[in-house]
Protein backbone atom coordinates (compact mmCIF):
# COMPACT_ATOMS: atom_id res chain seq x y z
CA UNK A 1 0.00 0.00 0.00
CA UNK A 2 2.88 2.35 0.78
CA UNK A 3 4.38 1.77 -2.68
CA UNK A 4 1.03 2.52 -4.34
CA UNK A 5 0.85 5.83 -2.43
CA UNK A 6 4.42 6.68 -3.49
CA UNK A 7 3.68 6.04 -7.19
CA UNK A 8 0.37 7.88 -6.87
CA UNK A 9 2.03 10.93 -5.27
CA UNK A 10 4.72 11.00 -7.97
CA UNK A 11 2.06 10.76 -10.71
CA UNK A 12 -0.09 13.54 -9.22
CA UNK A 13 2.90 15.88 -8.88
CA UNK A 14 3.98 15.15 -12.46
CA UNK A 15 0.46 15.76 -13.82
CA UNK A 16 -0.31 19.07 -12.11
CA UNK A 17 3.10 20.52 -13.06
CA UNK A 18 2.58 19.92 -16.77
CA UNK A 19 2.05 23.12 -18.76
CA UNK A 20 -0.39 21.33 -21.07
CA UNK A 21 -2.60 20.37 -18.11
CA UNK A 22 -2.56 23.88 -16.61
CA UNK A 23 -3.22 25.63 -19.93
CA UNK A 24 -6.00 23.22 -20.99
CA UNK A 25 -7.73 23.60 -17.60
CA UNK A 26 -7.57 27.39 -17.78
CA UNK A 27 -8.91 27.36 -21.36
CA UNK A 28 -11.85 25.14 -20.34
CA UNK A 29 -12.73 27.38 -17.39
CA UNK A 30 -12.45 30.50 -19.57
CA UNK A 31 -14.74 28.92 -22.20
CA UNK A 32 -17.30 28.13 -19.49
CA UNK A 33 -17.26 31.70 -18.14
CA UNK A 34 -17.49 33.25 -21.62
CA UNK A 35 -20.15 30.73 -22.72
CA UNK A 36 -22.48 31.52 -19.82
CA UNK A 37 -22.00 35.25 -20.42
CA UNK A 38 -22.79 35.15 -24.16
CA UNK A 39 -26.42 36.37 -23.59
CA UNK A 40 -25.09 39.31 -21.53
CA UNK A 41 -22.50 40.13 -24.22
CA UNK A 42 -25.17 40.04 -26.94
CA UNK A 43 -27.51 42.21 -24.85
CA UNK A 44 -24.76 44.77 -24.23
CA UNK A 45 -24.27 45.14 -27.98
CA UNK A 46 -27.96 45.07 -28.85
CA UNK A 47 -28.83 47.73 -26.26
CA UNK A 48 -26.32 50.17 -27.73
CA UNK A 49 -27.23 49.42 -31.34
CA UNK A 50 -31.03 49.69 -31.40
CA UNK A 51 -32.41 50.50 -34.81
CA UNK A 52 -33.78 54.02 -35.19
CA UNK A 53 -37.15 54.08 -36.96
CA UNK A 54 -39.07 57.28 -37.79
CA UNK A 55 -42.87 56.89 -37.94
CA UNK A 56 -45.01 59.51 -39.64
CA UNK A 57 -48.78 59.38 -39.04
CA UNK A 58 -49.93 61.83 -41.73
CA UNK A 59 -53.67 61.59 -41.07
CA UNK A 60 -53.32 61.18 -37.29
CA UNK A 61 -54.95 57.77 -37.50
CA UNK A 62 -53.46 56.80 -34.16
CA UNK A 63 -54.63 60.03 -32.47
CA UNK A 64 -51.18 60.84 -31.00
CA UNK A 65 -50.88 57.42 -29.33
CA UNK A 66 -47.77 56.22 -31.21
CA UNK A 67 -45.56 57.45 -28.37
CA UNK A 68 -46.69 54.27 -26.55
CA UNK A 69 -44.36 52.28 -28.80
CA UNK A 70 -41.28 53.36 -26.83
CA UNK A 71 -42.79 51.96 -23.60
CA UNK A 72 -43.42 48.49 -25.04
CA UNK A 73 -39.83 47.18 -24.81
CA UNK A 74 -39.43 46.74 -28.55
CA UNK A 75 -35.93 46.37 -29.99
CA UNK A 76 -36.21 49.70 -31.78
CA UNK A 77 -35.82 53.37 -30.99
CA UNK A 78 -39.06 54.92 -32.28
CA UNK A 79 -39.06 58.57 -33.39
CA UNK A 80 -42.44 60.20 -34.05
CA UNK A 81 -42.21 63.05 -36.59
CA UNK A 82 -43.96 64.75 -39.51
CA UNK A 83 -41.15 64.54 -42.07
CA UNK A 84 -41.80 64.11 -45.77
CA UNK A 85 -40.82 60.98 -47.65
CA UNK A 86 -37.85 62.80 -49.23
CA UNK A 87 -36.59 63.97 -45.83
CA UNK A 88 -36.80 60.43 -44.44
CA UNK A 89 -34.85 59.04 -47.40
CA UNK A 90 -32.21 61.71 -46.93
CA UNK A 91 -31.83 60.85 -43.24
CA UNK A 92 -31.50 57.15 -44.10
CA UNK A 93 -28.84 57.95 -46.72
CA UNK A 94 -26.95 60.06 -44.16
CA UNK A 95 -27.23 57.17 -41.66
CA UNK A 96 -29.07 59.39 -39.16
CA UNK A 97 -31.84 56.78 -38.95
CA UNK A 98 -32.18 53.18 -40.12
CA UNK A 99 -35.74 53.00 -41.45
CA UNK A 100 -38.90 55.02 -41.89
CA UNK A 101 -42.63 54.30 -41.80
CA UNK A 102 -45.30 56.56 -43.30
CA UNK A 103 -48.92 55.72 -42.39
CA UNK A 104 -51.84 56.93 -44.58
CA UNK A 105 -55.61 56.42 -44.58
CA UNK A 106 -56.81 55.02 -47.91
CA UNK A 107 -60.61 54.76 -47.73
CA UNK A 108 -61.22 51.95 -45.21
CA UNK A 109 -57.67 50.64 -45.51
CA UNK A 110 -54.53 51.71 -43.70
CA UNK A 111 -51.57 52.05 -46.02
CA UNK A 112 -48.05 51.68 -44.62
CA UNK A 113 -45.08 52.86 -46.66
CA UNK A 114 -41.94 51.15 -45.36
CA UNK A 115 -38.74 52.97 -46.37
CA UNK A 116 -35.39 51.16 -46.08
CA UNK A 117 -31.88 51.61 -47.40
CA UNK A 118 -31.79 48.27 -49.27
CA UNK A 119 -34.95 46.33 -50.05
CA UNK A 120 -32.98 43.07 -50.54
CA UNK A 121 -31.84 43.15 -46.91
CA UNK A 122 -35.02 44.55 -45.31
CA UNK A 123 -37.77 43.05 -47.41
CA UNK A 124 -40.67 43.29 -44.95
CA UNK A 125 -41.64 45.45 -41.99
CA UNK A 126 -40.73 43.68 -38.71
CA UNK A 127 -43.63 41.49 -37.60
CA UNK A 128 -43.49 42.50 -33.93
CA UNK A 129 -43.70 46.20 -34.85
CA UNK A 130 -46.56 45.58 -37.30
CA UNK A 131 -48.49 43.58 -34.67
CA UNK A 132 -47.98 46.36 -32.12
CA UNK A 133 -49.26 49.01 -34.55
CA UNK A 134 -52.28 46.81 -35.26
CA UNK A 135 -52.93 46.33 -31.54
CA UNK A 136 -52.75 50.08 -30.78
CA UNK A 137 -55.14 50.89 -33.64
CA UNK A 138 -57.59 48.18 -32.54
CA UNK A 139 -57.64 49.51 -28.97
CA UNK A 140 -58.32 53.05 -30.22
CA UNK A 141 -61.30 51.88 -32.29
CA UNK A 142 -62.71 49.78 -29.41
CA UNK A 143 -62.56 52.80 -27.11
CA UNK A 144 -64.23 55.05 -29.70
CA UNK A 145 -67.05 52.54 -30.22
CA UNK A 146 -67.54 52.04 -26.47
CA UNK A 147 -66.88 48.29 -26.64
CA UNK A 148 -64.47 48.06 -23.70
CA UNK A 149 -66.81 45.76 -21.77
CA UNK A 150 -66.77 43.31 -24.70
CA UNK A 151 -62.99 43.35 -25.09
CA UNK A 152 -62.47 39.97 -23.35
CA UNK A 153 -65.03 38.32 -25.62
CA UNK A 154 -63.52 39.85 -28.75
CA UNK A 155 -59.91 39.03 -27.87
CA UNK A 156 -59.80 36.01 -25.55
CA UNK A 157 -56.50 34.69 -24.17
CA UNK A 158 -55.71 31.27 -25.63
CA UNK A 159 -54.20 29.02 -22.95
CA UNK A 160 -52.37 26.08 -24.53
CA UNK A 161 -51.61 22.99 -22.44
CA UNK A 162 -49.42 20.15 -23.70
CA UNK A 163 -49.74 16.56 -22.53
CA UNK A 164 -47.85 13.42 -23.47
CA UNK A 165 -48.99 9.82 -23.63
CA UNK A 166 -45.75 8.37 -22.28
CA UNK A 167 -44.99 8.49 -18.57
CA UNK A 168 -43.67 11.92 -17.57
CA UNK A 169 -39.94 12.10 -16.98
CA UNK A 170 -38.33 14.36 -14.38
CA UNK A 171 -35.12 16.27 -15.02
CA UNK A 172 -33.76 18.34 -17.82
CA UNK A 173 -32.49 16.81 -21.07
CA UNK A 174 -30.20 19.73 -21.93
CA UNK A 175 -28.53 19.64 -18.51
CA UNK A 176 -28.09 15.87 -18.78
CA UNK A 177 -26.50 16.08 -22.21
CA UNK A 178 -24.07 18.78 -21.06
CA UNK A 179 -23.12 16.70 -18.03
CA UNK A 180 -22.67 13.68 -20.29
CA UNK A 181 -20.18 15.63 -22.42
CA UNK A 182 -18.26 16.80 -19.33
CA UNK A 183 -18.13 13.24 -17.94
CA UNK A 184 -16.95 11.85 -21.27
CA UNK A 185 -14.21 14.47 -21.51
CA UNK A 186 -13.05 13.79 -17.94
CA UNK A 187 -13.07 10.01 -18.25
CA UNK A 188 -11.66 9.78 -21.76
CA UNK A 189 -8.82 12.29 -21.50
CA UNK A 190 -7.77 11.31 -17.97
CA UNK A 191 -7.74 7.65 -18.93
CA UNK A 192 -5.71 8.48 -22.03
CA UNK A 193 -3.04 10.06 -19.80
CA UNK A 194 -2.42 6.65 -18.19
CA UNK A 195 -1.41 5.16 -21.54
CA UNK A 196 0.74 8.16 -22.39
CA UNK A 197 2.44 8.15 -18.98
CA UNK A 198 3.33 4.45 -19.14
CA UNK A 199 4.77 4.69 -22.66
CA UNK A 200 6.74 7.87 -21.87
CA UNK A 201 8.36 6.27 -18.82
CA UNK A 202 9.30 3.22 -20.84
CA UNK A 203 10.97 5.49 -23.39
CA UNK A 204 12.85 7.50 -20.77
CA UNK A 205 13.91 4.30 -18.95
CA UNK A 206 12.31 5.57 -15.70
CA UNK A 207 10.37 2.33 -15.64
CA UNK A 208 13.56 0.38 -14.90
CA UNK A 209 13.99 2.32 -11.65
CA UNK A 210 10.33 1.82 -10.73
CA UNK A 211 10.45 -1.93 -11.40
CA UNK A 212 13.43 -2.38 -9.10
CA UNK A 213 11.64 -0.40 -6.35
CA UNK A 214 8.14 -1.87 -6.46
CA UNK A 215 5.95 -4.42 -8.27
CA UNK A 216 4.20 -3.86 -11.62
CA UNK A 217 0.84 -4.12 -9.82
CA UNK A 218 1.70 -1.16 -7.60
CA UNK A 219 2.87 0.84 -10.62
CA UNK A 220 -0.35 0.26 -12.58
CA UNK A 221 -2.64 0.94 -9.62
CA UNK A 222 -0.60 3.92 -8.38
CA UNK A 223 -0.58 5.60 -11.79
CA UNK A 224 -4.27 4.90 -12.36
CA UNK A 225 -5.25 6.28 -8.94
CA UNK A 226 -2.97 9.34 -9.25
CA UNK A 227 -4.23 10.45 -12.65
CA UNK A 228 -7.79 9.62 -11.58
CA UNK A 229 -7.58 11.92 -8.54
CA UNK A 230 -6.25 14.76 -10.68
CA UNK A 231 -9.08 14.18 -13.16
CA UNK A 232 -11.67 14.11 -10.37
CA UNK A 233 -10.39 17.40 -8.95
CA UNK A 234 -10.49 18.92 -12.43
CA UNK A 235 -14.07 17.67 -12.94
CA UNK A 236 -15.22 19.10 -9.59
CA UNK A 237 -13.52 22.43 -10.43
CA UNK A 238 -15.29 22.57 -13.82
CA UNK A 239 -18.69 21.82 -12.24
CA UNK A 240 -18.20 24.39 -9.44
CA UNK A 241 -17.12 27.13 -11.87
CA UNK A 242 -20.09 26.26 -14.13
CA UNK A 243 -22.60 26.47 -11.26
CA UNK A 244 -21.17 29.71 -9.85
CA UNK A 245 -20.94 31.36 -13.28
CA UNK A 246 -24.48 30.26 -14.19
CA UNK A 247 -25.82 31.62 -10.89
CA UNK A 248 -24.33 35.08 -11.34
CA UNK A 249 -24.43 35.40 -15.14
CA UNK A 250 -27.85 34.04 -16.14
CA UNK A 251 -31.19 35.47 -15.11
CA UNK A 252 -32.92 33.22 -12.55
CA UNK A 253 -36.06 32.79 -14.64
CA UNK A 254 -34.04 31.92 -17.74
CA UNK A 255 -31.86 29.53 -15.71
CA UNK A 256 -34.94 27.73 -14.39
CA UNK A 257 -36.14 27.28 -17.99
CA UNK A 258 -32.78 25.79 -19.06
CA UNK A 259 -32.01 23.61 -16.03
CA UNK A 260 -34.41 21.97 -13.59
CA UNK A 261 -32.49 22.74 -10.39
CA UNK A 262 -34.87 20.62 -8.29
CA UNK A 263 -33.50 17.49 -9.98
CA UNK A 264 -29.90 18.28 -8.93
CA UNK A 265 -29.51 16.77 -5.46
CA UNK A 266 -26.69 15.62 -3.17
CA UNK A 267 -27.46 11.96 -3.90
CA UNK A 268 -27.21 12.65 -7.65
CA UNK A 269 -23.81 14.32 -7.08
CA UNK A 270 -22.55 11.28 -5.13
CA UNK A 271 -23.80 8.86 -7.81
CA UNK A 272 -22.22 10.97 -10.58
CA UNK A 273 -18.85 10.99 -8.79
CA UNK A 274 -19.12 7.23 -8.14
CA UNK A 275 -19.77 6.52 -11.83
CA UNK A 276 -16.96 8.85 -12.82
CA UNK A 277 -14.55 6.85 -10.62
CA UNK A 278 -15.78 3.46 -11.87
CA UNK A 279 -15.94 4.56 -15.51
CA UNK A 280 -12.50 6.10 -15.26
CA UNK A 281 -11.02 2.84 -13.90
CA UNK A 282 -12.56 0.85 -16.77
CA UNK A 283 -11.03 3.05 -19.47
CA UNK A 284 -7.81 3.88 -17.57
CA UNK A 285 -6.96 0.20 -17.17
CA UNK A 286 -7.75 -0.42 -20.85
CA UNK A 287 -5.39 2.42 -21.80
CA UNK A 288 -2.77 1.07 -19.40
CA UNK A 289 -3.08 -2.22 -21.27
CA UNK A 290 -2.55 -0.58 -24.67
CA UNK A 291 0.25 1.63 -23.30
CA UNK A 292 2.19 -1.37 -22.03
CA UNK A 293 2.20 -2.99 -25.48
CA UNK A 294 4.17 -0.17 -27.15
CA UNK A 295 7.61 1.28 -26.47
CA UNK A 296 7.54 4.41 -28.66
CA UNK A 297 5.37 7.50 -28.08
CA UNK A 298 4.52 7.68 -31.78
CA UNK A 299 2.83 4.25 -31.52
CA UNK A 300 0.44 5.32 -28.73
CA UNK A 301 -2.23 6.69 -31.06
CA UNK A 302 -2.54 3.53 -33.14
CA UNK A 303 -2.47 1.29 -30.05
CA UNK A 304 -5.20 3.32 -28.37
CA UNK A 305 -7.49 3.40 -31.42
CA UNK A 306 -9.58 0.31 -30.46
CA UNK A 307 -10.25 1.71 -26.96
CA UNK A 308 -11.04 5.16 -28.39
CA UNK A 309 -13.57 3.63 -30.80
CA UNK A 310 -15.25 1.71 -27.95
CA UNK A 311 -15.47 4.84 -25.76
CA UNK A 312 -16.90 7.03 -28.55
CA UNK A 313 -19.50 4.40 -29.56
CA UNK A 314 -20.60 3.91 -25.95
CA UNK A 315 -20.76 7.67 -25.35
CA UNK A 316 -23.01 8.23 -28.37
CA UNK A 317 -25.08 5.18 -27.41
CA UNK A 318 -25.91 6.76 -24.06
CA UNK A 319 -26.08 10.30 -25.46
CA UNK A 320 -28.71 9.60 -28.11
CA UNK A 321 -30.80 7.25 -25.98
CA UNK A 322 -31.46 10.19 -23.63
CA UNK A 323 -33.94 11.48 -26.20
CA UNK A 324 -36.08 8.42 -25.39
CA UNK A 325 -35.09 7.54 -21.80
CA UNK A 326 -37.87 4.98 -21.36
CA UNK A 327 -36.61 2.83 -24.23
CA UNK A 328 -35.02 -0.60 -23.71
CA UNK A 329 -31.91 0.66 -25.53
CA UNK A 330 -31.45 3.35 -22.88
CA UNK A 331 -31.80 0.69 -20.17
CA UNK A 332 -29.16 -1.42 -21.93
CA UNK A 333 -26.83 1.60 -22.17
CA UNK A 334 -27.22 2.21 -18.42
CA UNK A 335 -26.27 -1.41 -17.60
CA UNK A 336 -23.54 -2.02 -20.19
CA UNK A 337 -20.25 -1.38 -18.30
CA UNK A 338 -18.63 0.74 -21.03
CA UNK A 339 -21.61 3.11 -21.47
CA UNK A 340 -23.21 3.08 -18.01
CA UNK A 341 -20.89 5.80 -16.59
CA UNK A 342 -22.36 8.22 -19.16
CA UNK A 343 -25.98 7.04 -18.95
CA UNK A 344 -26.95 5.76 -15.48
CA UNK A 345 -26.46 9.07 -13.57
CA UNK A 346 -28.97 10.66 -15.90
CA UNK A 347 -31.55 7.90 -15.46
CA UNK A 348 -31.19 8.64 -11.75
CA UNK A 349 -31.56 12.37 -12.43
CA UNK A 350 -34.74 11.73 -14.42
CA UNK A 351 -36.15 9.53 -11.65
CA UNK A 352 -36.69 6.43 -13.82
CA UNK A 353 -33.78 4.26 -12.56
CA UNK A 354 -34.81 1.58 -10.06
CA UNK A 355 -32.64 0.49 -7.14
CA UNK A 356 -32.14 -2.95 -8.73
CA UNK A 357 -30.93 -1.38 -11.99
CA UNK A 358 -28.50 0.81 -10.06
CA UNK A 359 -27.09 -2.13 -8.07
CA UNK A 360 -26.77 -4.37 -11.16
CA UNK A 361 -25.03 -1.57 -13.09
CA UNK A 362 -22.49 -0.98 -10.29
CA UNK A 363 -21.82 -4.72 -9.87
CA UNK A 364 -21.21 -5.12 -13.62
CA UNK A 365 -18.82 -2.17 -13.57
CA UNK A 366 -16.86 -3.51 -10.57
CA UNK A 367 -16.60 -7.01 -12.09
CA UNK A 368 -15.44 -5.51 -15.40
CA UNK A 369 -12.80 -3.45 -13.58
CA UNK A 370 -11.40 -6.54 -11.80
CA UNK A 371 -11.25 -8.55 -15.04
CA UNK A 372 -9.53 -5.76 -17.00
CA UNK A 373 -7.19 -5.02 -14.08
CA UNK A 374 -6.09 -8.67 -13.88
CA UNK A 375 -5.41 -8.83 -17.63
CA UNK A 376 -3.69 -5.42 -17.69
CA UNK A 377 -1.38 -6.16 -14.75
CA UNK A 378 -0.57 -9.56 -16.26
CA UNK A 379 0.41 -8.12 -19.64
CA UNK A 380 2.12 -5.08 -18.07
CA UNK A 381 4.29 -7.38 -15.95
CA UNK A 382 5.38 -9.37 -19.02
CA UNK A 383 5.80 -6.44 -21.43
CA UNK A 384 7.12 -3.80 -19.03
CA UNK A 385 10.71 -4.02 -20.26
CA UNK A 386 9.83 -4.51 -23.93
CA UNK A 387 11.76 -1.86 -25.88
CA UNK A 388 11.27 -3.46 -29.27
CA UNK A 389 8.33 -3.17 -31.64
CA UNK A 390 4.71 -2.94 -30.61
CA UNK A 391 3.34 -6.25 -29.37
CA UNK A 392 0.96 -7.91 -31.81
CA UNK A 393 -2.48 -9.20 -30.82
CA UNK A 394 -1.21 -12.78 -31.07
CA UNK A 395 1.67 -12.02 -28.71
CA UNK A 396 -0.70 -10.33 -26.25
CA UNK A 397 -3.01 -13.41 -26.26
CA UNK A 398 0.01 -15.68 -25.68
CA UNK A 399 1.09 -13.51 -22.71
CA UNK A 400 -2.39 -13.87 -21.18
CA UNK A 401 -2.30 -17.66 -21.67
CA UNK A 402 1.15 -18.01 -20.16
Amino acid sequence: MKDIKTVMKFTITDMVKRKSFIISTLIILLMIIVGFNIPNIINSFSDSEKEKIIIVDKDNIYENNLSLLNSMELDYEIIIDNLSEEDIKEKISNEEIDKGIIINKNNNDIEINYIVNNILIDEYIPEDLLNTLNSIYTNIQINKLGLNEYRDNLFPNFIVNMEQVEEEVNGNVLAMMLMSIVLFYAIYFCAYQVSSSITTEKTSKIIETLVTSTSPTNIVLGKTLGIGLVGLMQLILIILVSLITAKYSIDKELLSMIVDLSSITLSLGIITILYFILGYFVYALLYALTGSTVSKPEDIQSANTPVAIISVICFYLSYFTMVNPNSSLNLFASLFPFSSPFCMPFRVMMGIATLNELIISIILLVVTIFIIAKITINIYSKAILNYGTKLSLKEIINLIKN
